[in-house]
C-alpha cells in the first residue's frame, strides 16, 4: 500500500503538504497542489478514510433520513444538501424512514453506528421528545421541515400554517367562497398546520369551513384524483380547489378535465410547494413557494459549522412561504 510518506518524497514536499492537501486543509501553493496531485496519480496513492477517521474522529460523512425518495421534492431537498457537503468534501449516507416511527429508528442507529459525524433528519413518525433526547445525548442533527421548540436552534422548517393560510386567501380575495381542499396525509406535521391555515383563512373571511369540502390524500399524485372524484361522486359544489402539494394539485386537475371542468374557468385549482414541473402544467400551476432546496443547503451549513468549525452561516431557523401566481386561479364566473 502506498503511503503518504512515499507520495511526500516523489512529491518533493513534506507529509505534513500532502495531508493538506488529502484533506483540503490549510493553504497550499497551486503549484506544489499539482506536484501532490500528480504523485498521488503515478503512485496509485489512495486515501485510507478509515484510519484517518480513527485518526481524527471525524469521517467526514452525514448521515440524511427522509421519509421516501419518490418525487421531486426530496430529491431538491438532498441536491441543495449534496451540493454544499460536496464542496466542503463532505459525504452523505441516505436512508429512508417511510414515516414509520420503527423504521425512522432504526435509520438513525444504523447511521450512527456507521459513525456519521452528524444527522441531517426529515423524519414525520417520531416524537419531539425522542429528537430531544437525542439532542441531549450529544447527537449532532439538524431537524428540517419540523420545528420543535425546545430544540429550534436544531431545525430549519416552514411556517406551513402561513403557507395553508395564503393558498386559501388568495382564493377568497378573487372571489371564491366554496373552495374544497385536498390535504395530505394527516398524522403528518405539515399536512395538519396547512389544512389548519386554511380553515384559519376562511374563519377570518366568516365562510364556514365545511367538513364534506375536505378529503384527506397522502401527498401522491393519484390521491389528488381521488379527491376530486370522491367530491364530485357526492355531489360536492365548489368553485376551487386548494391542495396540500403540487403533486395532489396535478392529481386534481386531471381529474377535473375528466369531469368536464375547465381549469380555472369552472374551477380554480392552487398548489402548494412549487415543485419544478409546476410551471410547465397546461396551465401553469399557482402555488405557495417552499425553498426546499434552500432549506437543504441551509442544513448542510449548520453541519459544517457546528461540527467542521466552518464559516459562520446566516440561518432562518422559520422560514416563510410566498404565492407563486400562474394560470390555474381566477374569479369565478
Amino acid at each position: 500500500m502506498v503511503t503518504i510518506k512515499q507520495v511526500s518524497e516523489k512529491a518533493g514536499v513534506s507529509s505534513a503538504t500532502v495531508s493538506r492537501v488529502i484533506n483540503n486543509t490549510g493553504t497550499v501553493k497551486e503549484k506544489t497542489r499539482d506536484a501532490v496531485m500528480a504523485a498521488m496519480a503515478e503512485l496509485g496513492y489512495r486515501h485510507n478514510v478509515v484510519a484517518a477517521s480513527l485518526a481524527s474522529n471525524k469521517t467526514h460523512t452525514i448521515g440524511y433520513v427522509v421519509p421516501e425518495l419518490h418525487g421531486s421534492f426530496f430529491g431538491a431537498m438532498m441536491g441543495g444538501t449534496e451540493q454544499a457537503l460536496r464542496q466542503a468534501k463532505k459525504h452523505m449516507l441516505i436512508a429512508t424512514g417511510h414515516s414509520d416511527a420503527n423504521i425512522e429508528k432504526e435509520q438513525i442507529d444504523a447511521l450512527l453506528s456507521r459513525r456519521c459525524d452528524a444527522l441531517i433528519l426529515h423524519v414525520e413518525a417520531v416524537s419531539n421528545d425522542y429528537l430531544v433526547s437525542l439532542v441531549h445525548q450529544g447527537v449532532e442533527l439538524v431537524v428540517v421541515n419540523r420545528y420543535i421548540e425546545e430544540i429550534g436552534e436544531n431545525c430549519i422548517s416552514l411556517d406551513n400554517t402561513l403557507g395553508g393560510y395564503l393558498a386559501t386567501r388568495h382564493l377568497l380575495e378573487i372571489g371564491h367562497t366554496q373552495i374544497a381542499y385536498i390535504a395530505g396525509s394527516l398524522f403528518k406535521d405539515d399536512a395538519i398546520n396547512r389544512l389548519n391555515g386554511h380553515r384559519k383563512a376562511l374563519a377570518e373571511a366568516n365562510v364556514a369551513y365545511q367538513e364534506g369540502l375536505t378529503y384527506e390524500g397522502n401527498f401522491q399524485a393519484r390521491s389528488g384524483t381521488d379527491g376530486i372524484r370522491a367530491l364530485l361522486a357526492k355531489g360536492a359544489k365548489f368553485t376551487a380547489v386548494a391542495c396540500g402539494n403540487d403533486e395532489m394539485a396535478s392529481g386534481a386537475m386531471i381529474a377535473l378535465r375528466e369531469a368536464g371542468r375547465r381549469i380555472p374557468e369552472d374551477v380554480s385549482v392552487i398548489g402548494y410547494d412549487n415543485i419544478d414541473f409546476a410551471s410547465y402544467l397546461s396551465p401553469g400551476l399557482t402555488t405557495m413557494d417552499y425553498p426546499v432546496q434552500k432549506i437543504g443547503s441551509m442544513a448542510a451549513h449548520w453541519v459544517l459549522e457546528r461540527v467542521y468549525g466552518h464559516n459562520r452561516y446566516d440561518y432562518e431557523h422559520i422560514l416563510n412561504p410566498r404565492l407563486i401566481l400562474r394560470g390555474t386561479t381566477c374569479s369565478p364566473e
